[in-house]
């Protein structure tokens, strides 16, 4: 395969992930609040929460909107997830609590960057090669990424609450390519992310060159994903 022209990059799970996990974060911020919580047990409800909800994507909301929409739909999960704990009514103020939350996962302290993510976005960069950040996240990620020291890398950043739809629909990856003048042309780009669904089987239905990050190296027997481009760490695609 020749080298692209350009590489998108899904965001959580690919170039970084929650530090320890969402319950023991979810915790940490709880005990500010002198409120005891179980990490594992919310970690679980949260999960669970997250696969039920919609993806997080708004259509018809303008820009003005559109971060009012994203807080609510975090929030919502979030009153999903202690609902379905107990948990909720050790809140005086939920609300207050929440906002903290919100605002704490804007920063740097929440997430680690994988190692071998700048290995390879420095690589990459190194041989001219553009950058993009694809994601289902919310206009949080533009802080995140600074905070992380990441946005230098990136040369476009898409993401589903400004498109309007999220992956894996065509037209998320589609906004993408348009930034980068190839539209016309999808097998010049690379696209690693992973879920195997929103993110190979989104890009590839495009024609874009897709790569599955399994990081765990998790067993399937799934032809579909047997049959996959897969990979456990970005570092394997340096050339």
């Amino acid at each position: 395969m020749r080298s692209p022209q350009v590489i998108y990059l899904d965001a959580v799970g690919t170039l970084f992930g929650v530090r320890g996990s969402v319950g023991e974060q979810y915790a940490k911020i709880a005990a500010n609040f002198d409120i005891k919580i179980e990490p594992e047990l919310i970690n679980r409800a949260f999960y669970q929460s997250f696969q039920s909800a919609p993806r997080i994507a708004f259509t018809d909301l303008s820009q003005a909107d559109i971060p009012i929409a994203e807080y609510e739909w975090w929030r919502s999960l979030a009153e999903k997830t202690f609902s379905q704990t107990g948990d909720l009514t050790k809140f005086s103020d939920f609300e207050v609590f929440f906002k903290c939350l919100y605002a704490y996962f804007a920063t740097a302290e929440p997430w680690v960057v994988y190692e071998d993510t700048r290995i390879a976005l420095d690589a990459w960069r190194q041989q001219n090669i553009n950058l993009g950040l694809l994601s289902n996240f919310d206009s949080r990620i533009y802080s995140v990424v600074q905070s992380l020291k990441l946005e230098h890398y990136f040369d476009s950043i898409t993401i589903s609450t400004e498109v309007g739809v999220a992956k894996p629909d065509p037209i998320i990856f589609q906004a993408a390519l348009v930034k980068h003048q190839i539209e016309r042309s999808p097998d010049l780009a690379w696209h690693i992310g992973d879920s195997f669904s929103e993110d190979y089987e989104g890009a590839s239905t495009l024609g874009i060159n897709a790569f599955w990050l399994n990081r765990d190296r998790q067993p399937t027997t799934n032809p579909a994903k047997l049959a996959a481009r897969s990979i456990d760490k970005l570092t394997t695609l340096l050339q």
